[in-house]
């Protein structure tokens, strides 16, 4: 298992921005549950109802309404929690490209969502901020 790296300018270096396949979503289920054969990417319990994160293709079949469409990038670097500085520094190299981004920090690693047509962009810019 690796060990986690909180030096920004490590993190930076490091990253390793993969695009995952697919199509996401963000929905919300209120009191509804979702089937035991639908795994969510992560879900998030909200005063309003539970936010869910899944494959397109899920909320379609279970007709869950959604209104953004994203594409999941993964920074394959293992960042600490308590790291400071990494959310910042992509977050504003995207938005100086005008990509809104939605980040989930999972234990290992950071989640960007950013919508679909803007994905290969925001790899571009991800690499560019690791110095690739």
């Amino acid at each position: 298992m690796s060990r986690a790296i909180s030096d920004l300018s490590l993190l930076l270096s490091q990253m390793q921005p993969v695009l995952n396949p697919g199509q996401y979503v963000f929905c919300t289920l209120g009191e509804q549950q979702l089937p035991v054969d639908v795994t969510p990417l992560a879900t998030f319990r909200e005063q309003e109802g539970m936010t869910v994160i899944l494959a397109r293709q899920d909320a379609d079949r279970l007709s869950l309404s959604y209104t953004y469409v994203a594409a999941w990038i993964t920074l394959n670097v293992h960042s600490a929690l308590e790291a400071v500085g990494l959310t910042a520094a992509f977050s504003n190299a995207l938005a100086q490209q005008g990509i809104s981004c939605n980040v989930v920090a999972g234990f290992y690693h950071d989640h960007l969502f950013v919508a679909e047509a803007d994905g290969e962009a925001a790899m571009a810019t991800l690499f560019q901020l690791a110095g690739h």
